[in-house]
């Protein structure tokens, strides 16, 4: 199984109304992207200054399915309409799980 942790901050001028739409079309990607074996996100509960705004992480059978996830048009959608607009940093990380 291949986990893709995508962790990202949001600019100053993002409003509560983006920042919520950006989480809804998160939790909406499994519907539309039949890849995703699991995803699971939130924003951060502000525990520790300083740490990124949002994050979400998702669980694929292989690399092909997650390939097949970064070229998908919900995701595709789901950065340019929700993502990139309130965008001040993002980072990310894949990795095999059970192994």
């Amino acid at each position: 199984m291949v986990r893709h942790i995508v962790v990202l901050q949001w600019s100053d001028s993002a409003t509560p109304a983006q920042k919520e739409e950006a989480a809804a079309a998160f939790r909406a990607l499994p519907g539309s992207v039949p890849q995703i074996r699991a995803l699971r996100s939130g924003p951060d509960l502000g525990l520790v200054p300083g740490n990124h705004d949002f994050a979400a992480v998702l669980d694929f059978d292989t690399v092909e399915d997650w390939r097949a996830y970064q070229e998908s048009p919900p995701h595709k959608e789901l950065i340019a309409r929700h993502i990139k607009p309130i965008l001040a940093g993002r980072t990310a990380i894949q990795f095999q799980v059970g192994q």
